[in-house]
């Protein structure tokens, strides 16, 4: 004969594993998303607001590599553009990982023992 099925907070419906999710985040040491300060939303809008720059710093960037590929003469200066391309591109992409991850970073709460408090 077989065990009786323990019923768990996930065979209740999206909603009963929406609240249960939301219980291991409290218990985690993030509070409901409804109790965060207003700190951490405007944080939420400097990451976005970063991004978005970056995205348009990036769009003219590979606009200026586009007509610098268009006024080459020869296959070495092509070569030349697109290498200065790939490294500054590079250089880029990194520096603003480094940011974004330093940004997020800046919204996680500090852990000194507790961590039941608001990430801001």
């Amino acid at each position: 004969m077989s065990k009786p099925k323990k019923e768990t907070d996930t065979d209740k419906g999206p909603f009963a594993m929406g609240n249960a999710l939301m219980k291991q985040f409290e218990d985690s040491g993030f509070d409901p998303m409804g109790l965060m300060h207003t700190g951490w939303f405007e944080k939420v809008a400097d990451i976005n607001n970063e991004i978005a720059n970056f995205i348009a710093d990036r769009i003219r960037e590979d606009a200026k590599t586009q007509s610098a590929l268009l006024k080459c003469k020869s296959a070495e200066e092509l070569q030349k553009v697109q290498l200065t391309f790939l490294e500054k591109t590079y250089a880029q992409y990194t520096l603003e990982t480094g940011k974004l991850v330093k940004m997020g970073m800046d919204m996680m709460p500090i852990a000194e023992g507790q961590t039941k408090h608001t990430p801001v």
